[in-house]
């Protein structure tokens, strides 16, 4: 995966929202799974009348039901295709688009910018009522509904333990090959005057299921049934917990990804693709 498109082409950055809940994700898959990064390759596939694919690279790929706001994504197009469409494409994009896919931005990328390893951060959100009456239908696709009363202060005590550089194994869905160290660089808890408690999760990347297995610890501490000493343990422990549960993915929404400066993207290109270690534990 090149940081510079090839000669003869031009990398764009697009950047773009969706409503996660009729998709199988962002990633393409076998044929009739209707996926975030299917739509928008087809599309711009037809608008710039190509025969060939122009295939997407996304900061961070999202599960099924899954939802984002400020997700963003390169493409590398032909001079000439970008020379032709460049003015026209947001608007051709969006007739052609289903309205739950939204394409908001697109503009030629600073040189050695990847949508993926040139991030320096992600941050989502996940949405839970406690009301005992339950959900605001009108929000009901984007907020979990949690049959216990949350105690937020108690939640945000817990979430300290889970700062900083660790490795998540006990809260994400291994991979092979792949590594589980992530720097979790804000995890925080805030109840609004409409009584939906947000849950703010930043770090430097995600591993799979990350996210959704905090929150689901992290409402256990809330409403009860564990201690606040609890996350950190399981942490701690690195082997996945049976305790720990995969909240629903309609709750998560992403909702910004942030970039270096231009003039330091090569060397968070060449930070991200590194291998990454916890240092050992040392006597002194």
């Amino acid at each position: 995966m090149s940081d510079e498109a090839e000669p003869g082409f031009v990398r764009v950055r697009l950047d773009l929202s969706y409503d996660g809940k009729d998709f199988s994700g962002w990633a393409k898959q076998r044929a009739g799974q209707r996926t975030v990064q299917g739509e928008i390759e087809n599309a711009l596939r037809t608008v710039t009348r190509s025969d060939v694919t122009y295939e997407l690279t996304v900061a961070g790929r999202t599960d099924s039901g899954v939802h984002a706001r400020g997700q963003v994504a390169h493409v590398d197009l032909p001079v000439e295709v970008w020379a032709e469409h460049e003015e026209k494409l947001l608007r051709r994009l969006a007739g052609r688009l289903s309205h739950d896919v939204r394409v908001w931005k697109v503009a030629e990328a600073p040189a050695g910018f990847n949508a993926r390893f040139s991030a320096v951060w992600r941050r989502y959100a996940y949405r839970v009522v406690d009301h005992i009456g339950g959900v605001d239908p009108l929000l009901r696709g984007h907020v979990l509904w949690h049959d216990w009363p949350l105690d937020v202060e108690a939640m945000n005590a817990a979430s300290q333990a889970l700062l900083g550089e660790h490795d998540f194994a006990a809260y994400c869905r291994k991979r092979e090959g792949a590594t589980t160290i992530r720097t979790l660089q804000q995890l925080s808890w805030e109840r609004d005057a409409s009584g939906v408690v947000t849950a703010t999760v930043r770090a430097d990347a995600f591993c799979h299921n990350m996210v959704r297995s905090l929150v689901g610890a992290l409402l256990f501490v809330g409403d009860g049934h564990r201690p606040v000493e609890w996350p950190g343990k399981v942490l701690a422990a690195r082997v996945r917990d049976s305790a720990v549960h995969v909240v629903r993915p309609h709750g998560l929404t992403l909702e910004e990804v942030g970039y270096p400066a231009d003039s330091e993207l090569a060397a968070r290109n060449l930070a991200a693709r590194n291998r990454r270690t916890l240092p050992a534990a040392g006597c002194c």
